[in-house]
């Protein structure tokens, strides 16, 4: 399959740079609050702008998420959510969205569980470009990476504000493409107040030791917290409030939700302030 993987995801990167233009990445839960109603709310993120789609696997112990995204994944659960549906629908929206690359946000177990070789031709197979997997440290991501490599596909590593310099490196190191900086410890959900002053900080020394675009996610809900990372950064994940606003079917609110974000975005476009 031609224009799958890492080169879906570079070519990405690439556009943004030349353009000069920050990434929203969108995160939704498959199955939640069913499955039509995920399709849906996925459809209208990447018609509204999405720049790289995080499609969540759901899992019975998402330990990074918070109480948005674990009931998430618990309804998903309990609706009988498989393996096959995640890829059903990954595969149905690369029909759709063929230049947007799309990376399974899944915890290791599953993959574990299925076999690593056989987890990621199957996710190649069916639309995936690669993976965010946030129980995965960088010290044990090597067997993963390989297979990866082998199929073509990328794996995105997590940043924390916790890591040091050192690890920083290791991250750069083995990361495709760019680095997921996570904004604050704990776990992921809407937030009235980031820690500007301490993420700058922290992505100052990631810039020191790294070259790679990266983008901020955790607790981003509003345009103008988007653009205020946006601003120190090469753009920002959105999640918990893309995934509320799913599972309560307010669509039109959710469209409306990532216009705002991607506006805010937009406004720090060097063509738009000609």
């Amino acid at each position: 399959m031609e224009g799958v993987g890492k080169d879906r995801l570079g070519a990405k990167i690439e556009e943004l740079k030349k353009e000069g233009a920050k990434a929203l990445v969108s995160y939704l839960t498959v199955g939640y609050p069913t499955f039509e109603d995920s399709l849906e709310a996925f459809r209208i993120v990447l018609r509204e702008g999405t720049d790289i789609l995080e499609i969540g696997f759901p899992f019975s112990d998402p330990v990074a998420d918070g109480p948005t995204i674990q009931r998430a994944h618990q309804v998903a659960l309990e609706n009988g959510t498989k393996v096959k549906d995640v890829f059903y629908l990954s595969r149905t929206l690369r029909q759709e969205f063929e230049g947007i690359p799309f990376l399974l946000m899944t915890y290791y177990n599953p993959i574990f569980r299925m076999g690593l070789e056989r987890f990621v031709k199957l996710a190649k197979d069916n639309g995936i470009d690669g993976f965010i997997v946030p129980d995965l440290p960088p010290e044990e991501c090597l067997d993963l990476k390989r297979v990866c490599e082998r199929e073509g596909m990328s794996l995105v590593l997590l940043a924390s504000p916790t890591s040091t310099e050192k690890r920083l490196r290791l991250i750069c190191e083995h990361t495709d493409h760019l680095t997921y900086f996570v904004s604050l410890t704990g776990t992921t959900g809407e937030r009235d107040v980031l820690p500007l002053e301490r993420l700058k900080e922290r992505l100052a020394l990631y810039r020191k030791v790294c070259e790679k675009p990266v983008v901020v996610g955790f607790g981003i809900s509003k345009g103008e917290q988007a653009k205020a990372i946006a601003e120190l950064s090469d753009g920002v994940v959105v999640g918990s409030a893309f995934v509320k606003l799913c599972g309560e079917r307010r669509f039109e609110e959710l469209r409306e939700k990532v216009r705002e974000i991607k506006e805010s975005l937009l406004s720090l476009s060097p063509s738009r302030n000609l």
